[in-house]
């Protein structure tokens, strides 16, 4: 996934701490494998190569998380979408690589027509997807969550009740610490962001931040951040950082791009409309969250 993970764990028996770490490694291994378009033999890459319109059987992971996708992508009427695939590639910030320039308005607007979301059917019952549009699937708002649910299902598998778990800044907080004391975790804030910090309780919760100071670049004057809005088909703008808290770290992912691509002041709407506890950070430094997020602060 181009990042990194961690796990703290509490561990009442004897266990190899090697184990555990290829266990780990082995089930993020499974999410790439699945859901990578920077792998050409992923599950994801099969599907984006297949004829439209012809049913492709897809493993159970692939279709928890393309059926999620879809559901927020309807909630949200659209600023998560996973079919972005093409307009992140155009953008750059896709498989295909950098980009000498920035796509033009009819290039976007041609992608934007070719996608969206209601191109693509996910029957879970028959363990298959297929496409009715050329687009292209894209899973970067929503895998690393994902990740982050499958590092902890298998921890859980293997009788760990108490751990933290993070992959490239998504969170996994289960069970508590030896002293009893929950997982404590600081929010990350924008580069500059002239606020204090925040620290939150994970205890059976996860936290999921979008920032468009990750992945950015610079073309005649302007920045231009990865968060694509998928209904304009070019970066989103006005919000630096969102944080999200939801039971499945997937669903934060995916909420917090959905939330940033929205902006402070509908995305604030959305989440309160939703039950969601968010936390946003504008491009012009001003700050907003919600009851539901304010309960979760120490």
């Amino acid at each position: 996934m181009g990042t990194r993970w961690s796990v703290r764990l509490v561990v009442t028996a004897p266990r190899k701490i090697a184990d555990v770490g290829a266990g780990v490694q082995g089930a993020l291994d499974g999410v790439v494998a699945e859901m990578s378009t920077w792998e050409a033999a992923s599950d994801i890459s099969r599907f984006n190569r297949a004829a439209v319109g012809a049913w492709q059987a897809m493993p159970p992971g692939f279709l928890t998380v393309l059926s999620t996708a879809l559901r927020i992508a309807g909630e949200s009427g659209g600023a998560f979408d996973p079919t972005v695939g093409a307009i992140v590639d155009a953008w750059g910030f896709g498989a295909a690589g950098p980009v000498a320039s920035v796509p033009d308005t009819e290039t976007t607007e041609t992608l934007c027509r070719a996608g969206g979301w209601g191109r693509v059917e996910c029957d879970t019952l028959l363990q298959r997807a297929r496409r009715t549009g050329t687009l292209a699937l894209d899973f970067s708002g929503i895998a690393k969550g994902f990740g982050a649910d499958r590092v902890a299902a298998w921890l859980k598998s293997q009788g760990f009740r108490h751990f933290l778990v993070e992959v490239g800044g998504e969170l996994v907080g289960e069970g508590v610490k030896p002293d009893g004391q929950p997982w404590w975790v600081d929010i990350e804030m924008p580069p500059g962001a002239a606020l204090p910090p925040l620290r939150l309780a994970l205890h059976g919760l996860s936290a999921a931040t979008s920032g468009d100071y990750r992945r950015w670049f610079e073309a005649d004057g302007q920045r231009f951040a990865h968060t694509i809005d998928p209904r304009s088909g070019r970066p989103a703008e006005g919000v630096a950082s969102v944080t999200v808290l939801h039971p499945e770290c997937m669903c934060a992912d995916a909420y917090a791009t959905a939330i940033a691509v929205l902006g402070a002041e509908e995305g604030l709407r959305f989440a309160n409309r939703l039950g969601l506890a968010a936390h946003i950070i504008s491009r012009d430094g001003g700050e907003a969250m919600n009851l539901a997020f304010t309960a979760m602060l120490d």
